[in-house]
């Protein structure tokens, strides 16, 4: 029975013996580990050429040779020829160095978990000389960490503080694994209305839910509110998490939210979210960008009409742009964006597309032009949240 152990590799020499496929799998996670690498291989792929390049391992361009393991602590034997691997793990052996042999597990002194990482922490498991058991355990036990279903009672117990995560255009599935695993370890949620709602059925059962939404023409907490809020549980010791739709960062007050908290003195981190801009399109077979029609795209938040004066946005300018224009909050002041536009000359044919509630079960998609399109989206009764798309990739759109 293997006795398994976490190795402290950092500034230790670690020889990897072969070049190939094995030997690329196994190398980022001893660089992440800080060891002095040497991988010794007459020729290696194209990715571990790459992390030669960077410094991060040191290739000899060579057979392995007798006394090439000295002064290691960890040696891999991962060539694709079993007579070199015996000849290493044999040497290995003799120099009492720990050593794993790729093509014959009980031919080395050392074997390779299965791993994953969760918020600083390992998971390591073996198989009982199975890899695939022991990866599918290892997926199991990680799915289990990320949705909050396995306590983690460490980190439950951190210092306080407030992360700001972007949880996606929608379908709770495309929230980051980063941004999952902190809700799991939330002790304060505050969301918004356009943030996945079905991620708060996964809340730790003590996890106080603050409602934050913003409803269009309707009430809503304040925003000063809302920074009182995150520095009030975040000065508390509490792990807050402000959870918004899409990304913080994109209309979404992110930065005014971590600037009120630096000014606090209460740590905050961003997590970064799927933008709805560009996540909605794609979920209506809309890419943002194609070769040969689309080589830039524009992102505008539509909430004030182009005859605003507190509007930032330069129309004329955006009117003459050849590319895709994905406007965010525009539903209720397309007609007035759409004539604007038309007006300063794109034309009125220009393929157009909205697309209600996108990525969830309850999305509908609309495919018109730049002139009928708000006519369209009144006969479809399309409400927000809605995105438009205005340019010649919203032809590859499918309407639902």
């Amino acid at each position: 029975m293997p006795y398994l152990s976490g190795l402290r590799l950092a500034g230790r020499r670690v020889v990897v013996v072969g070049g190939g496929r094995i030997a690329m799998r196994r190398l980022p996670r001893l660089i992440e580990s800080g060891a002095q690498i040497t991988v010794i291989s007459p020729e290696v792929s194209s990715a571990i050429e790459g992390m030669v390049r960077l410094g991060e391992v040191e290739w000899i361009p060579r057979g392995y040779r007798a006394g090439d393991l000295y002064g290691a602590w960890y040696v891999l034997a991962v060539t694709d020829v079993p007579k070199v691997n015996q000849k290493v793990a044999g040497d290995a052996e003799a120099a009492r160095i720990f050593c794993v042999r790729a093509d014959q597990a009980d031919g080395g002194t050392a074997h390779t978990p299965a791993v994953a990482r969760h918020a600083g922490a390992s998971v390591g498991v073996l198989g009982g000389g199975d890899p695939r058991r022991a990866a599918g355990l290892r997926d199991s036990i990680l799915r289990w960490l990320r949705g909050g279903k396995l306590t983690d009672v460490r980190h439950r117990a951190r210092t306080g503080g407030v992360a700001l995560v972007g949880g996606g255009p929608g379908d709770p599935d495309l929230i980051t694994v980063r941004g999952r695993q902190l809700l799991a370890e939330a002790d304060v949620v505050i969301t918004d209305r356009l943030a996945p709602r079905a991620l708060l059925e996964e809340l730790a059962p003590d996890a106080e839910v603050i409602d934050a939404s913003k409803l269009p023409r309707g009430r809503f907490l304040a925003q000063e509110e809302i920074n009182r809020l995150l520095i009030e549980h975040g000065k508390a010791g509490r792990a807050v998490v402000r959870l918004k739709g899409g990304d913080s960062y994109v209309f979404g007050r992110g930065m005014e939210e971590m600037q009120a908290c630096a000014a606090a003195g209460v740590d905050c981190v961003l997590v970064p979210g799927v933008t709805s801009a560009i996540g909605v399109p794609a979920s209506a077979g809309i890419p943002v960008t194609h070769r040969g029609v689309a080589h830039d795209f524009t992102v505008i938040s539509g909430h004030l009409p182009p005859d605003d004066p507190g509007s930032l946005v330069d129309w004329t300018a955006v009117a003459r742009l050849r590319g895709t224009v994905v406007m965010l909050m525009a539903v209720k002041h397309l007609p007035a964006i759409a004539a604007e536009l038309i007006r300063h000359g794109r034309d009125a044919e220009t393929p157009a597309a909205a697309i209600q509630e996108g990525t969830t079960s309850r999305q509908r998609t609309v495919i018109s032009t730049l002139g009928k399109l708000a006519d369209d989206m009144a006969t479809a009764d399309i409400r927000p949240p809605a995105i438009i798309v205005i340019g010649a990739v919203a032809a590859f759109g499918k309407a639902s």
